[in-house]
C-alpha cells in the first residue's frame, strides 16, 4: 500500500447478547476495522480522482479479513463509512468507498448482492459517524438493517481520512 500512508490501524467488536436481541436465540456480533490515513488528495488540483479508484481496493484488501476474522460466525450484515478531516471534501471520502472498496468486502464474505450501504462525513478529530449496516444479499431485509456508531479519538486530523468497513453476524430486532 505504498500509495497510502497509514497512521493508525485498529479492529473493534463487539457482542450483544441474545436477551438484547432478537436474533434466532444467537447473540450477536459486530466487528468494525478502521484504518486512519493521511488525506492522498489534498492539494490536488484535479477534479477527476478516478485515477484513485483502486487505493479504495487496497484499503479493503488490507481490513475485510481482518474485520471478517473478529467474528466467530459468518457475517450476514455489512457497511462502510468514512470520517474526512476538514482539509478535505466528501469527494475525497466517496472516492475511497465507492468504486473498488466493495470487491474485496464481498470477496472475503463470499458473496454479497445488495449494495454496500455507506456514510460519509467531514468532521473534526473525535467526532463520530453512524456506519449503517444492510444484509449482504436481501437490501429489503430490514430486520437486518442497524447502525454503529464509530469514533476515534484524536481522528480524524485535518489531513486525515478515517476508513471504516463493518460486519455483523445477524438481525438486532424483528420488524
Amino acid at each position: 500500500m505504498s500509495d497510502i500512508e497509514i497512521r493508525r490501524s485498529l479492529v473493534m467488536s463487539e457482542t450483544l447478547p441474545q436477551a438484547c436481541v432478537e436474533n434466532e436465540g444467537r447473540d450477536l456480533q459486530r466487528a468494525v476495522g478502521v484504518l486512519v490515513i493521511a488525506n492522498p488528495f489534498l492539494g490536488e488540483e484535479s477534479r477527476d480522482l478516478s485515477r484513485h479508484y483502486h487505493l479504495g481496493g487496497q484499503i479493503g484488501e488490507l481490513l475485510a479479513p481482518r474485520v471478517v476474522s473478529a467474528l466467530s460466525e459468518p457475517a450476514y450484515t455489512y457497511g462502510k463509512a468514512a470520517l474526512v478531516g476538514t482539509s478535505g471534501s466528501h469527494k475525497h471520502g466517496a472516492v475511497l468507498l465507492h468504486p473498488s472498496l466493495g470487491k474485496p468486502i464481498r470477496r472475503v464474505l463470499g458473496g454479497g448482492e445488495a449494495v454496500i450501504p455507506s456514510n460519509i462525513k467531514i468532521a473534526n478529530p473525535g467526532d463520530s459517524i453512524d456506519l449503517p449496516l444492510a444484509h449482504k444479499d436481501d437490501a429489503w431485509s430490514f430486520d437486518h438493517l442497524d447502525t454503529v456508531t464509530v469514533s476515534i479519538p484524536e481522528s480524524p486530523r485535518e489531513d486525515e481520512i478515517v476508513v471504516m468497513v463493518a460486519f455483523g453476524t445477524g438481525s438486532r430486532s424483528k420488524i
